[in-house]
Order: C-alpha cells, then sequence, then structure tokens
C-alpha cells in the first residue's frame, strides 16, 4: 500500500517516532492525487499516516500543524518530515456530530485558533480561501479572465455576481488586528472530526495568516441555518453577543464565499464544456447538510458544478435582503471614519 518511493522515508518515520521499522496493521482511509492517508497500528495503538503528493510548502503545513496540535486543536504530532512530505498523528475515532453542537463547539475551536501566534503569511501558489477574491494581483485577475473568458455563467447572473463583488470589494478593510492563523479548508465536513468529546481541525496544508471572517464565513455555511442560530454561533466565537460591525462583516464575508465557491466549483466542474441550467439547483441548506452528513462527494465533476449553483443561488437570495445593502454601509461608514 506505501508507494515504493516512500517507503524508506516511512520506515524512517517509524523509527524516529516509535523505535520500530514496521507497522503492525494498515488501511488506505483516502487516496487522493493531492495525498494519501493511511491509518497504521504501531505496538497495538493506532495512528495517522499521511503522505503528501502535491508540491506545496511543508514547511509552513507542518509548523502550522504543530502550533495547532500544541494547542489542542488537532491531534498530537509524533512525526514530520518536510523533505519526504510525511506525518505521523494520532488517530480519531470520528463520531456523530449533531450540528446543534456544532454550531457552539466549532466557533469556540476557531476562537482558539485565531489566538494562536501568528501563521506564515499567504503563500503565492496556493490560497484556497475565499479572501483570495479580495487579494489584488496577477493571480486574482489571472482568475477573473479565464472565469469570464470562460462564459459558464448566464449573462444575467454573471452580471449580477460581478457587480455585487464589485460593491464588497470596494468596501473590505484589510485590517491587521483582523489578520490571524486561519485554517482555511473547513468548508470540508472531513476537516472537521468529533470524537464525542471535542473538536478536533485536521489538514493544514492550506493554513496561514488570514482574515478571521474567512473561516468564519465557510463554517457557517455548514452549521448555521438561520439568524437566530447565527446570533449563537457568533457569540460563542466572539464570547459577547456581536455587534451590528461584526455582523456587517460576517455576512459580506459570506457572500465572499459564496461567489469564490460558485466561480470555482463551476470553473472546475464544467471542465472548459457548456454547464447544463435547465434543472433547478438543490436548496441551499439541504445540500449542506447532506454534505455534513457526508453524502455528498465533490470529487465528481457533476456535483462540482451542483456546488457552484448552490451558491450562486445563495448568494442571487442573499443580495436581494435589505441586509445586503445595510452590511455595506455599515462596514463602509465605520472605514469612512477611520
Amino acid at each position: 500500500m506505501i508507494p515504493q518511493e516512500k517507503s524508506a522515508a516511512v520506515t524512517r518515520g517509524l523509527r524516529e517516532a516509535f523505535g520500530v521499522t514496521e507497522f503492525e496493521g494498515i488501511r488506505v482511509i483516502k487516496d487522493l492525487a493531492s495525498s494519501r492517508v493511511f491509518r497504521i497500528v504501531v505496538r497495538g495503538t493506532q495512528f495517522l499516516l499521511k503522505i503528501s503528493t502535491r508540491t506545496n510548502d511543508p514547511a509552513r503545513h507542518y509548523t502550522c500543524m504543530r502550533a495547532a496540535a500544541d494547542a489542542g486543536l488537532t491531534p498530537h504530532v509524533w512525526y514530520t518530515s518536510i523533505e519526504d512530505q510525511i506525518s505521523v498523528t494520532d488517530f480519531v475515532e470520528a463520531a456523530p456530530f449533531p450540528v446543534a453542537d456544532a454550531l457552539v463547539r466549532i466557533p469556540a475551536a476557531l476562537r482558539a485558533l485565531h489566538a494562536l501566534p501568528p501563521f506564515p503569511g499567504v503563500p503565492n501558489h496556493i490560497n484556497t480561501s475565499c479572501m483570495f477574491l479580495l487579494n489584488k494581483g496577477s493571480a486574482l485577475d489571472g482568475f477573473i479572465q479565464s472565469i469570464q473568458a470562460a462564459n459558464i455563467l448566464p449573462k444575467g447572473e454573471s452580471e449580477e455576481l460581478f457587480a455585487r463583488y464589485a460593491q464588497v470589494a470596494a468596501v473590505h478593510p484589510h485590517r491587521a488586528e483582523d489578520m490571524v492563523s486561519s485554517h482555511n479548508d473547513l468548508f470540508k465536513p472531513d476537516n472537521i472530526l468529533f470524537d464525542g468529546h471535542r473538536v478536533w481541525l485536521v489538514d493544514w496544508e492550506a493554513a496561514f495568516l488570514n482574515d478571521r471572517y474567512a473561516d468564519l464565513a465557510v463554517v457557517a455555511n455548514l452549521v448555521v441555518t438561520n439568524d437566530a442560530e447565527e446570533r449563537i454561533y457568533l457569540q460563542e466565537y466572539f464570547g459577547e453577543p456581536p455587534d451590528r460591525y461584526q455582523s456587517a462583516r460576517f455576512f459580506l464575508m459570506q457572500q465572499v464565499a459564496h461567489i469564490f465557491y460558485a466561480l470555482g466549483f463551476l470553473w472546475l466542474g464544467s471542465s472548459g464544456k457548456p454547464i447544463d441550467w435547465s434543472e433547478n439547483a438543490p436548496e441551499f441548506r439541504d445540500f449542506h447538510r447532506r454534505m455534513w452528513d457526508g453524502e455528498v462527494n465533490l470529487a465528481d465533476n457533476q456535483m462540482k458544478i451542483v456546488y457552484g449553483r448552490v451558491h450562486l443561488e445563495r448568494l442571487l437570495q442573499n443580495v436581494q435582503r435589505a441586509r445586503f445593502n445595510e452590511a455595506l454601509r455599515i462596514v463602509s461608514d465605520r472605514h469612512a471614519c477611520a
């Protein structure tokens, strides 16, 4: 099961971590283009062995993961190798995670994560965060140009999306106090584990210093279903009821997330082919409930398109709410006076 070219590296890791050269059992957990993940048994105890196969920044990855482990936010790290891109951590046996529980446990975990000493800054070659859309530069320009050239959106929806995107981008503040140690890949329920007692955040390849509202917004897509739950969620994060400015910043970042995932997944799923818009997209909350329950696999191109459409529909609904213009005004007024 272990790739032949990684066999010596895994043996080296086992020796350094546990003083052994072999494991007693192994089972594949994930076999993806970006990584291979195994549950291994050493001296009767289960551990997680992860072999990264993407070209990324393993030094940043493992630095962030170790900091999170020291804070009790991710399983204990027994071994990492920057050169071999291998890690061994404790194995977490996941238990069902009721959404009502997640509504308060996850923002508490995010609060602890965002309080850590600063992670390294955003790398140039990887940014899976919706904040990508708010950081001007050649990478963003190229992405937008590719999306527009591909004509993946109907004309009316495209004009509406980019007009609203321009409005949010125009008022978004880049505040140093909001740049915090962030996970940046929590739209996937697989990266949030619950063992029946506590929450663990896993898979730190995309971690870097980022705007706190990015993590908050994407997790809310999974667990927040109404305004009352939003207040509970944000109060748990901030330690007190959110003020008007915090609620406005959060709501606008949610719209940025909808734009980001709509464009990104429609583009990935279409693979340069026309998209069939004749069928209605699933309802946002129902689709995310299915994601939370593990019923959705975004590896499939058609499901990527569905996921993109779900976010597009949610955006188009939200920008018609009075709250959208009110949030723009609140954020704009705050920083016009600063």
